[in-house]
Parts: structure tokens; sequence; C-alpha cells
């Protein structure tokens, strides 16, 4: 199973999301993508098994990806401060893959209904659906 996760910025994200996917789902195949180098790196430190940054390992590592995990923005063009480009937002948008994406204020998105938390809870909800998902109850 590929879980890819994608992130921009510092990279914070992404290393919470790595860390508790190798620690919850160990047999996974994690991809870390970042849209720059620093959230790469970060990621990278998390554990995750393969890195790359950029728009172009976004494209290609979302299309056989099982689960996507991220910031909302990354279906979102130019969102995260305009690091999400028009080609990310829609390879993520439109790929095969269950999309598990947490809602953070620098994407400028806000979903009507959803639950204000902390971050670690968040990323626990996140890993909760991915391993429940991962397990067959879809």
């Amino acid at each position: 199973m590929k879980i890819v996760v994608i992130d921009g910025q510092g990279g914070r994200l992404g290393k919470l999301l790595v860390e508790a996917v190798k620690d919850r789902i160990p047999q996974a195949e994690v991809l870390a993508v970042g849209t720059n180098g620093i959230a790469t790196a970060t990621m990278q430190k998390a554990g995750a098994d393969y890195v790359a940054t950029g728009e172009n390992p976004v494209v290609r590592g979302v299309m056989d990806a099982d689960v996507v995990l991220g910031p909302l923005g990354i279906v979102v063009a130019h969102s995260i401060l305009g690091e999400v480009t028009p080609r990310i937002a829609e390879a993520v948008g439109g790929c095969r893959g269950k999309k598990i994406l947490i809602p953070m204020n620098s994407c400028g998105v806000s979903v009507a209904g959803t639950q204000e938390m902390g971050l670690a809870g968040y990323v626990k909800l996140a890993a909760d659906q991915a391993e429940a998902f991962l397990r067959g109850a879809r």
C-alpha cells in the first residue's frame, strides 16, 4: 500500500503525518513530497521511505497512491502562499486514492462543519481514517 504525504512551507504537518503513519501502519510505503526543499527535508527526517520535491513528483506520486495525506490546500490552486500550483491541485483532486485532508489556516480555505482542534488532534484523526481505509473499512 502506498501513502503519499504532501506538505509545504516548513513541513511540520507533513512530519507529524509521516510519523503517525509509520507508527500506525508500518507496512505502508510512504512517499513524502514537499512543495519546497525545507518541507521535504523535514519529512525525510521523520522517516519517509522516499522523498521528492516539487510539482512533477506530486503529479507522478499521486497517480497510484492508495491514500494521500496533507493540508486541505493541496487541492486549491495557489494556496499555501502560492506553493500549490494548478497542476498540483488538479493531480491531487483527480487522483484515484483516498484523500484525507487537514484544514489549515495557511490554506485560506475553511470548511463549515469541521471541528476546531489542535494540529495533534487533526493528525490523529487523519491517521485513524487512513488506517481504517487501508484495513478495509472504506
